[in-house]
């Protein structure tokens, strides 16, 4: 039995065209790709890559000017954020959000919109596996070219999952039985009725949204298709902690925020989803606002 795309260049020793990620004394991170020959260089000196080819990682080499570095596989984290962009990323702290609570699984049949740079969908194909299939849309021609690359960069050549579409997702979606639908674009209620017909009953439905009029948009636009449970909203922020000795205390900087989430789950065929209990606050949606149903409603 084969092992899974990309499985092997995450062990065993240092092999030419492996990534590593040199850690200096003061926690900076350099990552460069292994080739005969080649001299890595620094301005504390330098130290040739053939010293690293055959050792084991978690080797430690030292420049022509006796200082250490720590040499290390890059984790798909440090990956994401050290690649070539096009478009902003999908934060690790944002895509392990996605992987857990769109439960995504080994297999899964996947439709993501809005590549980007390529992070989540890295992230989202090491998590279905050779046997899944993840099928991603991206509009913009030059976005998709970087994902591409960069994907391909991470597992070593293209992975027989994938299938990358240049285009709108609206206009160009021809999947069916679809599992998880994961969105990460401007608009995602245009794309609502599309995916509806696309998802399995039980499937899940992952927006990515960075602006609050855009969460609000979409979960109302969600409530007004009809053919989903209650959506979740949340986003979530990451703080370090400093810690030696008795000096311990929080970092003076964090993630905060970077986009927000929702998830919701497709309901049968001619099911309507169960009347809401929680009525909104008096005035939540302005004088004139008549329901979701309603001409000029938020969701149209």
């Amino acid at each position: 039995m084969s092992e899974p795309t990309g499985a092997a260049r995450r062990r065993g020793p240092f092999k030419v065209g492996d990534q590593v990620q040199l850690t200096d004394p003061k926690g900076r991170h350099y990552t460069f790709t292994l080739e005969a020959g080649k001299n890595f260089h620094t301005h504390k000196g330098s130290f040739p890559h053939d010293e690293l080819i055959g050792a084991p990682e978690g080797s430690v080499v030292r420049t022509t000017g006796n200082v250490a570095y720590l040499a290390l596989r890059p984790l798909l984290p440090d990956y994401v954020l050290s690649m070539p962009r096009g478009a902003a990323v999908v934060y690790p702290k944002d895509a392990g959000q996605i992987l857990a609570f769109a439960d995504i699984f080994p297999g899964a049949r996947v439709v993501e919109a809005g590549v980007g740079s390529g992070s989540l969908s890295s992230f989202l194909l090491r998590a279905i596996g050779d046997q899944g299939m993840l099928h991603s849309y991206e509009r913009r021609a030059d976005f998709a070219e970087i994902a591409q690359a960069n994907v391909e960069r991470y597992f070593g050549g293209p992975h027989p999952a994938w299938q990358l579409t240049v285009g709108d997702l609206q206009d160009n979606l021809s999947d069916t039985d679809v599992d998880r639908v994961i969105l990460d674009m401007l608009a995602p209620w245009e794309c609502l009725e599309a995916v509806s017909k696309a998802l399995v009953p039980g499937g899940i439905l992952c927006c990515y949204v960075a602006t609050t009029t855009q969460l609000a948009r979409t979960v109302e636009s969600i409530r007004e298709i009809g053919c989903f449970n209650e959506p979740t909203a949340w986003e979530t922020m990451i703080r370090n902690w400093h810690i030696e000795g008795l000096a311990v205390r929080p970092d003076h900087r964090m993630i905060g925020h970077t986009g927000f989430l929702l998830t919701a789950r497709r309901l049968a065929d001619g099911v309507e989803p169960p009347m809401r209990r929680r009525r909104p606050a008096k005035g939540a949606y302005g004088e004139d606002y008549a329901g979701p149903n309603a001409d000029g409603g938020i969701g149209r």
